[in-house]
């Protein structure tokens, strides 16, 4: 179970097509005993497939990574988080910059500092979740529910 009541989804593939093809969320739930919780569609919209595709691209970079996991329990500025990704703080700035308009942390103005944070624990969890997937990965440790 993730914070807030939300769910990490299982997306199941039918293995009897030449290409792999996605089970919809609706024939999805007949196989799991978990529905999304009140307040998060079953099915997705293409604006949730875009958004979700933004942020695991936004990811997919080693800076931001260590940016965002330095985040997760400390809010932090510019420069101390251009220390945690190993870079200038311009190039932190910029970083930050697209991770705030994919809606995946926030800044809040303290005098000429901006002091940054996650936005919300669902960015914590998706962020905790794949650096936890990296570790079994990395480990051998086996994977686990």
């Amino acid at each position: 179970m993730m914070p807030n009541g939300c769910q990490v989804i299982k997306i199941f593939v039918d293995a009897k097509v030449s290409k792999a093809r996605v089970v919809g969320m609706a024939a999805m739930r007949s196989r799991t005993t978990r529905q999304a919780p009140a307040g998060h569609p079953d099915v997705l919209t293409a604006e949730q497939v875009g958004a979700a595709v933004t942020s695991f691209a936004l990811l997919a970079d080693p800076t931001r990574v260590r940016m965002l996991w330095a985040l997760r329990e400390a809010e932090l500025d510019v420069a101390s988080l251009a220390a945690v990704a190993g870079c200038r703080p311009t190039v932190a700035s910029q970083h930050l910059s697209k991770l705030r308009f994919a809606g995946l942390v926030e800044g809040q103005r303290h005098g000429q500092r901006v002091v940054y944070r996650l936005r919300g624990a669902h960015v914590r969890a998706l962020l905790t979740e794949a650096l936890f997937h990296a570790d079994h990965q990395v480990s051998g440790s086996p994977v686990h529910d």
